[in-house]
């Protein structure tokens, strides 16, 4: 028997069929597809929210940004924990619990009356939204195989891309609309219903599964992950905010011997076979770990190109949200089309896709750049058009295929523990992207009048390119070289 054989022998004898006994049809991708979107569109729809809920709640700025920041490194920071309890409890379990608490957080922050309150509901809904969101792609590599778990790939990523994108242009709606006067609370309420449906199908749709090895959750291991990711990201993200503060730099400083520690405790468990949260064999596949850094600095360049866009668009070009919004469509429909090409892709280019898609992405931002100069504050926006669809085919090139590639190389019954190290270097990448693009682009804006804009949109995509190309020249790397 081959080792791919054995590998699926052993992925379908860990699922348990859900209700009914069926083999699971794409109900099942479509669940959990619901739990990415409404996880990763909360993560932006809030930015558009925020000059409302500000005034409403009498929230200083400080807290307004928490709002935004305490979701982002709950989320960021558990989702290693999450995936290694799908692992030991039940990657459909915990998608459900993740899914309760999700929805029940969003009905929270819905009905919050103060900024304090706000904050923390948001805190837990970014932790639920850990819970899930691992569960995802554990899911999916256990469930689908072959042909079909790369088709689920590709969906995984234009969903991540969608939602990205349309956060910016359903925020702007629903403020914009503003049903029964309800203002900002509608961004969370549209949560429930979706939650409550998903909640129902979740059992009939979804098959259980587990990692094969068993043991007990390594609660050391889930405190140290956690303080050295908060570190990392608390202080990178609030840090830049409030101008680089002696205590953001110690906080960064304190993230190294924690993530030192960390790493020695966990070697040490998966060497006394102690149930690690992550074990290290993980990390012994090339295609994965080389992977995990090219998705690093891809998703630095990625995710927070939507924060300085929009940030653009709104500030230096007064849009509004909704008009803002309808300018992130043709980055979609970028995006979009080229995601359901790249499966063709894929099979013509093979590993050369997951370079060509950053290089496609650093062109798109050189011509956006370029554009943003040449049309000043003056000239027609539409022209920034067409470089946004190209960075937008980038990103649909490489999004999906690059997870579904490192994800591959991973041992399948550690797939919702990979799956959690998989998106917390996503989100991670995302957050300390959006400070490190703010570090530049806000010293840029000197006086802060729209004049300034171009100029500064110019800087922020600097580092982003650079991003792209090492990313490029990284995943060349993820598969070993022929011999001679």
């Amino acid at each position: 028997m081959t080792t791919d054989a054995r590998s699926d022998a052993r992925i379908e004898a860990e699922v348990t069929l859900p209700a009914g006994g069926r083999s699971p049809g794409w109900g099942a991708l479509a669940i959990v597809m619901v739990g990415t979107f409404i996880t990763v569109l909360d993560y932006f729809i809030t930015n558009v929210a925020v000059p409302t809920i500000q005034v409403d709640l009498r929230a200083n700025h400080a807290q307004s940004q928490l709002v935004i920041i305490g979701y982002g490194v709950a989320f960021t920071a558990a989702m290693i924990t999450g995936g290694r309890l799908g692992d030991l409890y039940g990657r459909r379990r915990m998608f459900s619990l993740g899914m309760l608490g999700f929805t029940i957080a969003s009905g929270l922050c819905a009905v919050a009356q103060s900024p304090e309150a706000l904050i923390a509901f948001r805190v837990l809904q970014g932790a639920a939204a850990a819970l899930m969101v691992p569960q995802v792609l554990g899911i999916i590599g256990v469930v689908y195989t072959g042909a079909a778990r790369a088709r689920a790939f590709v969906v995984y990523g234009l969903v991540i891309g969608l939602a990205g994108v349309f956060g910016q242009v359903i925020g702007g709606v629903l403020i914009s609309v503003d049903v029964a006067g309800l203002d900002w609370r509608t961004i969370f309420l549209i949560n429930l219903p979706v939650g409550v449906v998903a909640l129902a199908l979740t059992p009939r749709l979804i098959p259980e599964s587990r990692g094969e090895e068993g043991g007990r959750l390594d609660l050391v291991g889930a405190v140290l992950s956690t303080a050295a990711l908060v570190a990392i990201v608390y202080s990178l993200v609030q840090g830049q905010e409030e101008g680089w503060p002696l205590w953001s730099w110690l906080l960064l400083a304190a993230s190294v011997p924690l993530g030192a520690l960390f790493v020695a405790q966990q070697r040490s468990r998966t060497r006394r076979d102690l149930s690690p949260l992550i074990n290290m064999g993980l990390f012994r596949s090339r295609s994965f770990s080389v992977g995990l850094v090219g998705m690093l600095t891809y998703f630095l360049a990625m995710g927070s190109f939507f924060f300085l866009l929009a940030l653009y668009l709104q500030q230096g070009r007064g849009l509004s949200p909704a008009e803002a919004g309808l300018v992130f469509l043709t980055l979609g429909a970028g995006y979009f089309g080229s995601s359901l090409l790249s499966t063709k892709l894929a099979a013509r280019l093979g590993p050369g896709l997951y370079a060509a898609g950053p290089l496609t992405l650093a062109v798109g931002y050189v011509l956006s750049g370029l554009t943003a100069s040449w049309i000043g504050t003056d000239g027609h926006i539409l022209w920034i058009v067409p470089p946004l669809i190209i960075a937008g085919i980038g990103m649909g090139m490489t999004t999906g295929p690059l997870t579904g590639a490192v994800l591959a190389g991973a041992d399948p019954q550690y797939a919702a523990a990979a799956s959690g190290v998989t998106n917390t270097v996503q989100e991670g990448a995302v957050a300390i992207g959006v400070a490190l693009v703010g570090a530049v682009f806000f010293p840029a804006l000197d006086a802060g009048a729209p004049a300034d804009y171009p100029h500064a949109f110019d800087m922020g995509l600097i580092p982003l390119v650079a991003f792209c190309l090492a990313a490029s020249v990284i995943v060349r790397f993820m598969q070993p070289r022929a011999k001679q």
